[in-house]
């Protein structure tokens, strides 16, 4: 993952900055928050002469977000400080000033696609807002409601009430048929500059910037700056093919590094949160991992594609269609997997009540399992628990040329290193510093769940699978180990000789 979103925060508007991303290289990639962009496609084999036509005919469309939110700025500095315990302590809690609120206001942006007055924006832009204005390229202002919201995609839906006031709406476009190098046209209010235009070309697609599960983003080169999110993208017909939500920024301006939700998942989103007033995603019901060299070599696969199956949610769509812990998904109702965040969204975008082929990795072999999606918003995720011990078994067991030692997990043992007494299995009892098992993060106290894709039932049983992968000459091994009721696959190689 090449960004990780941070915090996307409303700012006050006298002092407007954009919130900050991560990277591994300690870059920020900074959410904008005002007047979006609106980006309209011009072919990429003939730049126009001038786009003054499509800014005149979008800009009625594009609508500035003003809000108010009750910002908590904590107990004031001037409260005086007593040792704990003081009596003055407990009467300055009780009745001093410890809990001053001001009014912030924050801008944002966003666009009409229904001229009845429904204005789509970033959830970022509107989130904790206590009131909410929609003001018109006009200047004329409506007090707006939330229809809807969804933070995972960073996308809500506004309803005004235009009354005589004649909107000017905008459709959505299929984001599909965009192309890196087509034209793009920016229209915004970058730090309350409105009606600022900027033009550029789409950079790329298909990014994951960190922001949530379903990342599927637009990259652009047009200048985007401090008060452009919420506004939308336009192809050269007019269509929005995006919504703009992010640069890429060292110092918090444009350096030609914008991001917009793609118009495929917004315009999905967007329609559920003005008909039932939330999402209904498909559920599959799994946790999932991503496939890495190493894992697909231990499994047998000619790539490092797909997404492995970590753990399965109990009586979930997955579990009763007869999906297991170590399959790797390749295919989803004939969408091929290629990486492991594919998945989420695609299951996402499928019907409720859809009957999906599932095309797995199984040992070896290639499966294909039939399942009926499940809502992931009324779905209960429980963890499932797999495994289990011998009753009476108290075997230990080291292996050498990989660097750890397992044991039986007796009520008695799991007390002794703080773990569930209701656990059983076949738990790490030491990890050789410097060690293979070491080096891949594996940690004592760690419960080994699958060998492979198999269940490990017994210190003996895994002990006898270690031996058979290592005289094989198999170069590692792939176990599925539990850690604070979370499961994953690690690959631990064998000591080269």
């Amino acid at each position: 993952m090449l960004f990780r979103l941070l915090q996307p925060i409303q700012q006050p508007l006298s002092r407007r900055r954009l919130p900050h991303w991560r990277t591994d290289v300690l870059v920020s990639l900074a959410v904008a928050f005002t007047i979006m962009f609106v980006s309209v496609g011009i072919s990429a084999a003939e730049r126009p002469n001038s786009f003054a036509d499509q800014v005149e005919k979008l800009s009625p469309s594009v609508v500035n977000i003003s809000t108010t939110t009750i910002v908590n700025d904590g107990p004031s500095a001037d409260m005086p400080r007593f040792p704990p315990g003081s009596p003055f302590e407990e009467f300055f809690k009780n009745f001093g000033d410890n809990n001053r609120q001001r009014k912030a206001q924050s801008l944002g942006s966003g666009f009409i696609i229904d001229a009845e007055g429904i204005v789509v924006t970033n959830y970022h832009v509107i989130e904790n807002a206590e009131e909410i204005r929609v003001i018109l390229a006009d200047e004329t202002s409506f007090t707006a409601k939330v229809l809807g919201q969804d933070k995972k995609t960073d996308i809500a839906v506004l309803k005004i009430e235009p009354g005589e006031t004649k909107l000017t709406a905008v459709a959505f476009g299929n984001s599909d048929d965009l192309r890196v190098g087509d034209w793009v046209l920016a229209i915004g209010n970058p730090f309350g500059l409105g009606g600022t235009v900027t033009a550029g070309i789409v950079s790329a697609r298909g990014r994951d910037i960190g922001n949530g599960p379903y990342d599927d983003f637009i990259q652009t080169d047009a200048s985007i700056n401090r008060g452009n999110s919420g506004g939308p993208l336009f192809n050269v017909e007019g269509e929005v093919i995006g919504i703009n939500t992010a640069i890429y920024s060292q110092s918090g301006g444009s350096v030609g590094i914008g991001f917009a939700i793609s118009s495929n998942l917004a315009e999905r989103v967007a329609s559920q949160l003005v008909e039932f007033g939330q999402t209904r995603r498909g559920w599959l019901g799994v946790f999932i991992q991503e496939v890495t060299p190493d894992i697909a070599e231990s499994l047998g696969l000619k790539d490092a594609a797909g997404a492995l199956v970590s753990s399965i949610n109990e009586n979930s769509p997955a579990a009763k269609g007869g999906v297991q812990p170590g399959d790797v998904i390749l295919k989803f109702d004939g969408k091929l997997i290629d990486k492991m965040r594919d998945l989420p969204r695609i299951v996402a975008e499928t019907d409720i009540g859809t009957k999906v082929d599932v095309e797995l990795f199984r040992q070896g072999k290639a499966k294909t399992v039939q399942i009926t999606l499940g809502e992931l918003e009324k779905a209960e995720l429980v963890g499932l628990a797999g495994g289990g011990k011998k009753e009476g078994e108290q075997n230990k067991q080291s292996f050498g040329s990989l660097g750890f030692s397992v044991q039986s997990l007796t009520p008695k043992l799991a007390g002794e290193m703080g773990l569930d007494a209701e656990k059983t299995g076949i738990v790490v009892s030491e990890v050789i510093a410097g060690s293979p098992a070491a080096d891949k993060g594996l940690q004592v106290g760690d419960i080994l769940r699958r060998f492979g894709q198999r269940p490990v039932v017994g210190v003996a049983e895994l002990a006898k699978d270690i031996e058979d992968a290592e005289q094989g000459g198999r170069p590692g091994i792939l176990i599925l180990i539990e850690r604070e009721g979370r499961e994953r696959f690690i690959q631990i190689s064998f000591a080269k000789k």
